[in-house]
């Protein structure tokens, strides 16, 4: 294993600014957060939009409130990493306004999923990498959480190297195919992914992996997404397809299986990642080889 780190493990005690970018907590979710990070050896630095007041009934707060927690975290020189709250919607509103040049100057992980993609998305273009993970509200305070909060919080304290491994156990998929392809790693939800095609959020996908998830949507709705990313060039440019879970909603491996095979491209399927549990952290903006065969990836 090569020892050159694509991001520094973080010591016990370190720093994570919480934010809520999207969307607000639950009732009482918000007071658990620091006991949850501590029991995982990590301080938490709650930031003031995490309290709301919620706006519109789907925005943790105003958007000024939310831009503002997301720049101070990266800011303050007290914190290690940056975890977002929930997803839900609202990161995207916020893409204008983010400092880039700050976020180049502080080039800490952003940790989250779901809706986070669209934040994940505009760091890709920073050359930025991220952590696609669990959030608290969104999941890891859930009971039956502990397995997934240890698989993040332990890939925290360890970092990534050039060389490691991800490697969980995953059956036959009808899906796979090919062999073993090498690229860069974007993509996260579906509907967020494709929503910022035409603007100048969308990640590039020429010669990338790119990986897909997506909740609660249709099969015709998967469909439509599929025709866009198609129809917009992003399946042609794909190097190959990483594919996540596709959960509460009927299944959509028909629609997949219609899109992704005639492409000639190496697939690999149901990766733990996404609405789901098991829902493994996934690191977005690095390159990475991935092995069909061996339905593994291993960092580059």
């Amino acid at each position: 294993m090569n020892d050159l780190p694509l991001f520094s493990p973080l010591p016990q005690g370190a720093c994570l600014a919480v934010i809520a970018p999207a969307g607000p907590p639950k009732p009482g979710q918000l007071a658990q957060v620091p006991d949850l990070l501590a029991a995982h050896g990590f301080r938490a630095k709650v930031l003031p939009g995490c309290a709301g007041p919620a706006l519109l009934g789907h925005l943790a707060a105003s958007d000024e409130q939310r831009l503002a927690d997301l720049h101070a975290a990266f800011a303050d020189p007290e914190v290690d990493a940056v975890l977002c709250l929930r997803g839900g919607y609202g990161s995207a509103r916020l893409l204008a306004a983010i400092d880039t040049q700050l976020m180049r100057r502080h080039p800490k992980l952003l940790i989250g999923f779901s809706d986070i993609t669209a934040l994940h998305a505009l760091r890709d273009g920073l050359g930025l990498p991220g952590l696609h993970a669990p959030m608290p509200a969104s999941n890891l305070l859930d009971d039956d959480a502990g397995d997934d909060a240890q698989a993040l919080f332990g890939l925290l304290h360890r970092g990534l190297r050039v060389g490691d491994l991800l490697a969980p156990a995953l059956p036959a998929h009808e899906l796979n195919q090919g062999e073993a392809v090498a690229g860069r790693l974007i993509g996260g939800n579906l509907a967020v992914f494709t929503a910022l095609l035409g603007t100048r959020w969308a990640p590039r996908a020429e010669g990338a992996i790119v990986f897909l998830e997506e909740v609660g949507e249709e099969p015709y709705r998967v469909d439509r997404m599929l025709c866009q990313l198609r129809q917009a060039g992003v399946l042609d440019a794909a190097a190959g397809f990483l594919i996540g879970s596709f959960s509460e909603a009927e299944s959509a491996e028909a629609v997949l299986a219609d899109y992704l095979p005639v492409l000639n491209k190496p697939i690999l399927a149901g990766w733990p990642a996404g609405h789901c549990r098991p829902h493994l952290p996934l690191p977005l903006g690095l390159p990475v080889m991935m092995d069909v065969r061996a339905r593994s990836l291993r960092m580059l």
